[in-house]
């Protein structure tokens, strides 16, 4: 902005003036970059990441209490020699893939069946199928529970399997009809005016067009599934326990978080760190396609 003449005048009389009104608007500039919104901001990170930053201390701590004694190796060695763990794992990744798979395929037929066709209970349906999203998921454990016990079926993988299949279900259900309250259906109009079948436009154009909902749904459901202990705790046999119940276990029968669990967390929060680099390059990979 130009200067006018009269301040052109004051500057050359009494330049200390003008330094002076620059050095209060560098003291403004300088306080505005601590706003409350920063703070709040920088309080909330260090509050949610100060306690893995702990946990990945401990876990390198040759004592199992709290009180640091040097650093050592010792928990890692035992993490990756621990069979019941690596069982524990396996069951939760077995369960999570083929749930999540599972609640996906049921999941976007019953979308676009919902989507696609007219029939008088299709409010009743939509409503239905949240319900497992709503209720409590003690609730679910419990119910399950006592259906598997009144019609006979031993409590296992197998109806771990059933129960993370079904509260996974609304979740597929919902990403996909969010993809589909989009999905523009003269293209549908159009594939059928050149000779398409409904089975080929099923394959060829909706299910395409609805697979990023298909994929959210399926990686959504694989979470929900490996981090969930409610549900699994009521229908979980003996033998067939997955990765949390087989921590609350080890927490419970040690008295307190173990360095042993400490371990294994910091191998998760790897593992999950480089899970999400992964996707994120290949989704770059797929949008620079």
């Amino acid at each position: 902005m130009k200067k006018s003449i009269a301040e052109k005048v004051i500057t050359s009389i009494m330049p200390w003036k003008s330094q002076g009104e620059a050095a209060r608007h560098a003291k403004r500039a300088y306080r505005r970059r601590f706003s409350f919104s920063q703070f709040v901001l920088v309080f909330t990170l260090v509050f949610l990441f100060l306690p893995l930053l702990v946990l990945v201390v401990y876990s390198f701590n040759s004592s199992t209490g709290m009180q640091w004694t040097g650093f050592s190796l010792r928990w890692y060695q035992r993490l990756f020699s621990s069979r019941e763990l690596w069982r524990a794992l396996t069951n939760s990744l077995i369960i999570a893939v083929s749930s999540a798979a599972t609640a996906t395929v049921l999941g976007t037929i019953g979308a676009i069946g919902v989507s696609w066709y007219k029939f008088k209970i299709k409010s009743y349906v939509q409503t239905i199928s949240f319900l497992p999203m709503i209720l409590p998921e003690i609730i679910i454990g419990v119910s399950l529970a006592i259906f598997f016990a009144g019609v006979g079926i031993q409590l296992g993988l197998f109806t771990i399997f059933v129960a993370h299949t079904t509260f996974n279900l609304p979740f597929v259900f919902l990403m996909v009809m969010a993809r589909l309250d989009e999905f523009d259906f003269s293209i549908i109009e159009a594939a059928a005016d050149l000779g398409a079948s409904e089975r080929q436009t099923l394959f060829k154009v909706t299910l395409p067009i609805c697979m990023p909902g298909i994929i959210s749904g399926l990686l959504t459901a694989i979470t929900l599934s490996l981090e969930d202990f409610v549900i699994t705790f009521f229908v979980a046999g003996p033998g067939s326990s997955t990765l949390p119940i087989f921590i609350y276990s080890a927490i419970t029968r040690k008295g307190g978080i173990t360095p042993l669990i400490s371990a294994l967390s910091v191998v998760m929060i790897l593992g999950t760190v480089l899970l999400c680099v992964m996707l994120r390059k290949f989704l770059k990979y797929i949008a620079a396609k």
